[in-house]
């Protein structure tokens, strides 16, 4: 038997990959033998608008190193698939399709977008999972589930219908994060906060018997909302002001001075403008002083309820505006450069306004400390442990979860005559049991829940991992998985976070063609260091190309040497030569060290020991001596030592250990390497 000179991975991996799904062996229920111990991961959904970006890349090879690994030590291992409808990007990316063909969702109505979107999500929502097969996740597809297919909508109303009937869901009118363009409210954690140079105004606001006091604000279009000027009831400077009334500029309202003591003295003034409408600051504010609530910016971000001449304008126009005629009337004190952090969507980009509005929300203090309970209790555990402070800190402050949204594609408010959808992340707070089939009794629910690990991103802790501990706890009365491996962001060389609009993002479908796709798993996990960010270089790509090379060439090297052999999986015995107990020995402390480096998962530690244990202690050592010598039992431990590499570097390389498997004389041989058992120590 001979393998041919080079390994070509565009030849071989999808022919692999083939294989692989006629052995069924992705299926827990196909797998060989007796296995009652279940291992569930679920795969954190993408969106269906989503292409395999690095992180993807980088998660799936993490959740497919750990699934093949477990499959292979006997467990009934189930990797669930499935997609996010990903409410706003979705609808956002059909609209930017109509507006090509000079229409808007508006032409079409409502029902006839709906259709557009579904028709959307056909034709491209798949393409993100079959770039997971490119890179060999052993998903099994057979149970890939979608957010919004007839199961998964059934449990989300369930659990709405749950909620409301338990108190837990109510609509009020309160401040929420508004994108303009979007026309949607957003909550907290679907903001992002970038750095923006402006300026702090200096308002002179008259008393009314005379005099002035001074309010400093980044947003002066506000000021035509102010029922009040705050101060600090411990600052000398206002003490003779507190209870006085002060003619609010350019609306000649009256307004009053009121002391609260969570005013800072030492942010401008010490005096600030109070708009309960358009601040959660100023909300509590007003509510604390029962100051009046008046509109002043609507859901198109421009001026309402407001002198004439402000009415109808944008905000950025109405600011301008109104420092004119501040300017013009000496209400100007001065103007400082300021640089601050402003709320963006994180879908459009838009900066965000704050503004009163009905809308649905979920009490969430009952249901935080379900969350907060299941990990200091110990029957979750985040991995690196650090990460459990933010998590904590988060759910401690946490605020009522505004759960409506104003757009079209999404599920439906279960409620008679309510237009608006749920947030996407209600949906996916449900996916580790609803996608087992809750809220049926079903028996892959009682099979394979609570899953095992989940590995995400840092950003979606408190957007999605602890909505799924809570929601878990309330609606299944159990942990959703046992560990939270929160993996690293993969950042460019230089150390800035990956961006595709400005060019630095990394597109591993591109790597996988170039290099293959072991190479491209190997070198990302290669990478893997601790609780490290990634600071991504192709260079490690390259090296698990040439470490792929090597593995081929020592396979025609041992063939070469074994002749007419037949491989046994069966640790050598009798008399040895001081080289063969030295790599028997090697090959030992390897699994081990693999054992542990996986199970804590340090994969880069992993791929490290391999590669060492491979190339030199293997290659340039174990196999040199074997040319000085020429007997029966050296060719067993070379292929001994051969054949347990290619099982325990499977879950890391897996294509090139198939393809290899599959040409060598084993005895009692499995259809894959995949059912090969891991070696005991």
């Amino acid at each position: 038997m001979e393998l041919p000179p080079q390994y070509n991975p565009k030849e071989t991996e999808d022919k692999i990959y083939k294989l692989w799904e006629e052995t069924g062996y992705f299926n827990p229920d196909k797998l060989p033998g007796k296995r009652k111990k279940p291992y569930t991961i679920v795969i954190p959904p993408p969106n269906v608008t989503g292409e395999l970006h690095i992180g993807h890349a980088l998660n799936a090879t993490i959740q497919d190193i750990l699934i093949r690994q477990k499959r292979m030590q006997g467990f009934k291992t189930l990797w669930l698939p499935g997609t996010d409808h990903a409410g706003i990007a979705t609808q956002n990316v059909v609209e930017k399709k109509l507006r090509k063909e000079g229409k808007t969702r508006f032409d079409l109505g409502k029902e006839q977008f709906i259709k557009e979107v579904w028709k959307w999500k056909e034709e491209y929502g798949n393409k993100i999972l079959n770039q997971f097969k490119k890179i060999g996740s052993s998903c099994d597809w057979s149970r890939t589930r979608f957010t919004m297919d007839e199961g998964y909508t059934k449990a989300v109303q369930t659990a709405f219908n749950h909620y409301h009937k338990k108190g837990l869901i109510y609509k009020g009118k309160r401040i929420v994060n508004w994108c303009k363009r979007c026309a949607t409210s957003l909550s907290d954690l679907e903001l992002e906060y970038k750095d923006e140079k402006s300026n702090l105004w200096y308002i002179k606001y008259p008393i009314r018997n005379g005099g002035f006091i001074t309010v400093a604000t980044t947003r002066p279009e506000t000021m035509l909302g102010d029922t009040a000027v705050a101060v600090n009831p411990k600052d000398k400077r206002y003490k003779n002001l507190i209870g006085k009334t002060v003619i609010l500029p350019l609306v000649n309202r009256e307004i009053p001075v009121v002391a609260d003591v969570f005013i800072d003295s030492n942010f401008g003034t010490g005096a600030v403008k109070v708009t309960p409408a358009h601040d959660t600051t100023d909300e509590a504010i007003g509510q604390r002083h029962k100051l009046e609530t008046i509109q002043v910016i609507d859901e198109r971000g421009k001026i309402t309820n407001s002198p004439e001449k402000y009415n109808g304008l944008k905000t950025d126009e109405a600011r301008q505006k109104i420092i004119e005629d501040l300017q013009a009337q000496n209400l100007i004190e001065k103007i400082e450069d300021y640089s601050h952090q402003v709320p963006k969507c994180y879908r459009c980009d838009t900066t965000i306004e704050l503004i009163p509005s009905e809308q649905w929300f979920v009490k969430m203090s009952e249901l935080a400390k379900l969350a907060e309970k299941a990990v200091k209790s110990g029957k979750i555990k985040l991995k690196p442990k650090n990460f459990e402070k933010p998590y904590f800190d988060w759910l401690k402050n946490i605020k009522d979860w505004c759960i409506s949204r104003q757009i079209w594609w999404g599920h439906k408010i279960p409620i008679e005559g309510e237009e608006s959808v749920l947030d996407t992340w209600f949906s996916s707070a449900l996916w580790p049991f609803a996608t087992l089939g809750w809220p049926e009794k079903t028996k892959d629910l009682k099979t394979f829940y609570p899953t095992t690990v989940l590995s995400t991103a840092r950003d979606i802790i408190n957007l999605w991992v602890a909505r799924m501990i809570f929601s878990g706890m309330e609606f299944i009365k159990k942990i959703p998985f046992k560990q939270v491996y929160i993996h690293a962001t993969v950042l460019t060389r230089d150390g800035q976070r990956m961006s595709k609009s400005l060019g630095t993002g990394i597109d591993p479908v591109k790597l996988i063609d170039e290099f293959g796709a072991d190479a491209t798993r190997f070198g990302i996990a290669y990478q893997i260091m601790g609780n490290q960010d990634m600071r991504f270089v192709t260079d490690n790509i390259l090296m698990g190309k040439k470490f792929c090379n090597k593995i081929w060439n020592a396979t025609r090297f041992v063939l070469s040497q074994i002749g007419d052999l037949e491989i046994e999986n069966k640790k050598p015995s009798g008399k040895l030569t001081a080289s063969d107990k030295k790599i028997i020995t090697a090959l030992s402390k390897t699994i081990k060290s693999v054992n542990k480096d996986i199970d804590n998962f340090e994969f880069g530690k992993a791929c490290h020991t391999l590669y060492d244990f491979f190339w030199h202690d293997f290659c340039d050592r174990c196999i040199e001596e074997s040319k000085k010598q020429n007997d029966k039992k050296t060719k067993k431990v070379l292929a001994y030592v051969l054949l347990n590499s290619l099982i325990i570097l499977h879950p890391f390389i897996p294509f090139i250990t198939e393809e290899i498997y599959q040409q060598l004389p084993i005895k009692n041989k499995k259809k894959s390497i995949m059912v090969e058992s891991w070696p005991a120590l």
